[in-house]
Formats: C-alpha cells, sequence, structure tokens
C-alpha cells in the first residue's frame, strides 16, 4: 500500500527491516544505543557487530535523538538508530515523535532518498501500535512536504498483526 504525498511516497509492507534494499534503515534504540533483542538485535546479527560498535561511541544521547552508522553487512547502506528510549526502556508518543523527526532529519541532511522504519517503541518500550502508527505516519507526513532529497519513505512490519495497523493508518491519510 502506498500513499503519495507531493514527491514522496509512504508505504506500508510486512517484512524484515534487515532486508531492505534501501539507503536507510532505522533501528528502534536506547540512548546508549547498545543493541539488545528485537529489531536492534535482528540489525545486529545480520549486519554485524561494528553497527552496535559504531552506534554505541556516539552515545549516550537525549531521548529523541538519532545517530547514523555503517550498514554493515546490510543491504541499507546506514542504520540510523532513534533513541526512542532511556536506559528505563520507557517510551511516549513525545519521544517517538522527536525520534521519528530526528531520523527524517539525518536521512535528509545526508541527501538519503530511501529510509524504512519500524514501529518505534512497540517490542521492549511497550508503546501501543495504533498510537504509534498514527505519531510516525503523523510525523513522516508532515515531513516530506518539505523534505528535497527522500523520496520514499517505508514501514517494515515483521508482524501480520503491526503490517495491518500500520497499513489502516496509511490508509486513513488517504482520506
Amino acid at each position: 500500500m502506498i500513499f503519495r504525498e507531493g514527491d514522496a511516497s509512504i508505504e506500508v509492507v510486512q517484512g524484515d527491516i534487515t532486508d531492505y534494499d534501501g539507503e536507510a534503515i532505522v533501528n528502534a534504540a536506547n540512548n546508549h544505543f547498545w543493541m539488545g533483542g528485537g529489531v536492534a538485535g535482528a540489525i545486529k546479527r545480520k549486519g554485524g557487530a561494528t553497527i552496535e560498535e559504531e552506534a554505541m561511541k556516539k552515545g549516550p544521547r537525549p531521548v529523541g535523538d538519532a545517530v547514523m552508522t555503517s550498514g554493515g553487512s546490510l543491504h541499507a547502506r546506514y542504520v540510523i538508530h532513534a533513541a526512542v528510549m532511556g536506559q528505563d526502556l520507557q517510551t511516549d508518543s513525545d519521544k517517538i515523535r522527536k525520534a521519528t523527526s530526528s531520523c527524517l532529519m539525518i536521512a535528509e541532511a545526508k541527501g538519503i532518498g530511501s529510509i524504512a522504519f519500524p514501529a518505534l517503541g512497540t517490542g521492549v518500550g511497550g508503546f501501543p501500535l495504533q498510537a504509534a502508527a498514527e505519531v510516525m505516519m503523523k510525523e513522516v507526513r508532515c515531513f516530506v512536504q518539505n523534505a528535497s532529497s527522500l523520496r520514499r519513505v517505508t514501514f517494515v512490519l515483521y508482524d501480520v498483526t503491526a503490517f495491518k495497523i500500520f497499513a489502516v493508518e496509511l490508509e486513513r491519510m488517504q482520506k
């Protein structure tokens, strides 16, 4: 499912974000950037420990910030680590909004044309999928209206429940 906003597209797909064939993927991270389980663990397993090593050298950062590293062995050239929670592993809508925005700003500043997001804060952070979909989609839609390099934003959701929730939110944006 694809939504067009000016020159950019926003899409939702079900799959493994580590297989994304674009320029950058986003890691749902803590503000020290150590990579444990969930999306971070999958990125580290497939892309290599160098991704975590690079990220941790850039931390800690305030929650809501993001940092960029290489993509290691991934198809994506870069990983943008969104500090969506602190060491307490708690998050909220404002932290998710800020982290989403920080990722988009880094992508735009680096001239990245395509980026993939997971559902930020919904794993270890325990944030509700529906609320995450609403916050993230709204932030992305507002951002791409004025973006110059970013042309494709993809939400890659691993499980069918998350995919359906994000797909419904994308459909709602089209009305």
